[in-house]
């Protein structure tokens, strides 16, 4: 096992080639306030399996792949199935 980091977060936008858009969000307790925060960021990583947007994905830091890009997608942990419809046409039926 290596050290490089491992995050999960969901797929927001695939519109680009091999490269998709994940969103990593997280809650933490403030300290002063000790009220609960959510705080989310948006990073563009390398796509080779072909994530579509919903999906659960693990993500590893790797080497500068361009100007923005320093993850990859390493599985993809759980499809989301509202994605897939979206892709089906609607087909009218005659009346």
């Amino acid at each position: 096992m290596n050290t490089r980091r491992r995050i999960t977060g969901v797929v927001k936008s695939a519109n680009m080639q091999k490269t998709v858009i994940v969103e990593i969000s997280r809650t933490y307790q403030h300290r002063l306030y000790k009220k609960v925060v959510k705080s989310s960021r948006r990073v563009m990583a390398h796509d080779e399996l072909g994530c579509q947007p919903g999906d659960h994905v693990r993500i590893v830091e790797s080497q500068p792949l361009s100007r923005h890009k320093r993850w990859v997608v390493q599985e993809i942990l759980r499809r989301d199935i509202r994605g897939v419809d979206e892709l089906i046409p609607d087909v009218e039926s005659p009346q």
